[in-house]
C-alpha cells in the first residue's frame, strides 16, 4: 500500500504526528480548563481600603467611624 511501510504509516515519522496531536489536546485541555476554572485576577478587585474611602463618599460612614476603620485595617 502507498504510504505504508517497514516501519508503518509515513515511513516511520507517523509517530511524531501523534504525538504533536496528543500534545495539543492536552494544552486544549489544559487551557480551556483555566479558562472556565481559573482564578480571578485579584488586581481588579477593590481592597478593603477602597471599600471603606468608597462606603465614606457615598455618606455611609461619619468621619469618626471612618477614622477608626482605616486605623483598624492598618
Amino acid at each position: 500500500m502507498m504510504g505504508f511501510g517497514e516501519y508503518g504509516l509515513m515511513g516511520g515519522i507517523g509517530w511524531i504526528w501523534m504525538v504533536l496531536v496528543l500534545v495539543a489536546v492536552v494544552a486544549l485541555v489544559v487551557w480551556g480548563t483555566g479558562a472556565l476554572f481559573g482564578t480571578r485576577d485579584r488586581a481588579s478587585e477593590p481592597t478593603p481600603l477602597d471599600v471603606l474611602k468608597r462606603r465614606y463618599a457615598a455618606g455611609e460612614l461619619t468621619q469618626t467611624e471612618f477614622e477608626q476603620a482605616k486605623r483598624a485595617l492598618a
